[in-house]
């Protein structure tokens, strides 16, 4: 089994650094451009199956990768982004910090110690949530042999690496995962082995951060 586990593409609350969670949030234009490169540098792989968290951001990213081919996407909550409750839409830049917590930081540079709102999600429980999608994923023998893409989030895609490979107290692997971001994971036998991580099919000149830059 090969995965291809991707973020969506950018959204406009991404361009403003706003937390999206479960918000259903479309790709801005930028973040169809994106997916459309990203579908040319992967335009020769065969997909045999595809899942996708059934939020539009992630859908639309899928539905633009997999373009004509004649692959199954199917929706799975499991995948869906970390939720964040009541935090949802505020922006956590520092020139527009909206969060009501100075501990909020914490999501990125110690994400085990990170507390949500009311409502909300630890990594755990995201860890928890997307292992659960994972095991079902490697235990089904008629995936065995496919080529699988995933669409997924930012935190909920580390999430899922972290049941894959666990990386210990480094959950982000160094960064959050680039709109579009591709990684590729190689399973066998039920060991999987990380292939790439975050691959990206357009320039440096769009790699940017808005959450932390």
């Amino acid at each position: 089994m090969r995965l291809y586990i991707v973020r969506h593409g950018e959204t406009l609350w991404n361009t403003q650094g706003r937390m999206q969670g479960k918000a259903d949030i479309e790709l801005n234009e930028n973040g169809i451009r994106l997916a459309k490169v990203s579908a040319e540098g992967m335009q020769d792989i065969s997909f045999d199956l595809a899942f996708t968290s059934p939020l539009k951001r992630a859908r639309d990213t899928a539905r633009l990768i997999l373009g004509k081919r004649d692959v199954a996407l199917i929706e799975d909550e499991r995948i869906e982004e970390i939720t964040f409750g009541e935090w949802e839409g505020l922006s956590c830049k520092k020139d527009n910090y909206q969060i009501p917590s100075d501990q909020f930081p914490k999501f990125f540079t110690s994400p085990f110690e990170y507390e949500p709102p009311e409502k909300g999600e630890t990594i755990l429980q995201l860890i928890e949530r997307t292992g659960g999608f994972y095991r079902d994923l490697i235990t089904e023998p008629s995936y065995r042999d496919m080529t699988i893409l995933i669409a997924a989030h930012g935190c909920s895609s580390r999430a899922l690496l972290y049941n894959i490979a666990p990386s210990g107290d480094d959950f982000w692997r160094g960064n959050v995962p680039p709109n579009c971001g591709v990684t590729i994971v190689e399973v066998k036998d039920k060991k999987a082995d990380i292939l790439e991580l975050d691959k990206v099919y357009y320039g440096k000149e769009d790699l940017i951060d808005y959450y932390r830059g």
